[in-house]
């Protein structure tokens, strides 16, 4: 089994960088890919990362979850969660490019998704259910890690 992330390294030691198409513009990634890779080589050896605003326009009224998956049991057992408690308007696997030096490489999935009215309460907010959702898979994860983005 994997360590979970802070077992075995120290998440210290961040960097950010950034851009923004003020015209609303689609912008090509290349420019953040070459900003992100200064950040390659951290002192904890964590790496770099993205997050995006807007980089899904079409389906901006559902909730973007990012899930990187160890197995594909671990797969079929969070996409059963999330029929359960949402509506999945699209799933797909999240396209990327091999690289020689990353072997064992997660599935990474993406999944575009409403809650289920008949999951909320009349005095539960629709945030705080996929909050909750989110939370409850990640304590039980062992083969999978979540990002969400919130619509």
């Amino acid at each position: 089994m994997l360590e979970k992330e802070g077992q075995v390294r120290i998440p210290a030691g961040c960097a950010i960088s950034g851009f923004i198409s003020r015209d609303g513009n689609r912008i090509c990634g290349d420019k953040i890919v070459k900003s992100i890779s200064y950040m390659h080589d951290r002192s904890n050896g964590l790496g770099g990362g993205f997050a995006g605003y807007g980089i899904y326009p079409e389906y901006k009224d559902q909730y973007a979850f990012h899930i990187f998956y160890d197995s594909n049991e671990a797969r079929v057992e969070t996409e059963r969660f999330l029929d359960k408690h949402f509506d999945v308007v699209n799933l797909s696997r999240i396209p990327t490019r091999k690289h020689p030096n990353i072997t064992n490489e997660p599935l990474i999935w993406r999944y575009f998704v409403n809650p289920l009215p008949t999951k909320l309460t009349e005095s539960q907010l629709e945030r705080k259910r996929v909050c909750r959702s989110v939370r409850y898979q990640y304590q039980r994860q062992d083969k999978r890690f979540i990002r969400f983005l919130k619509r």
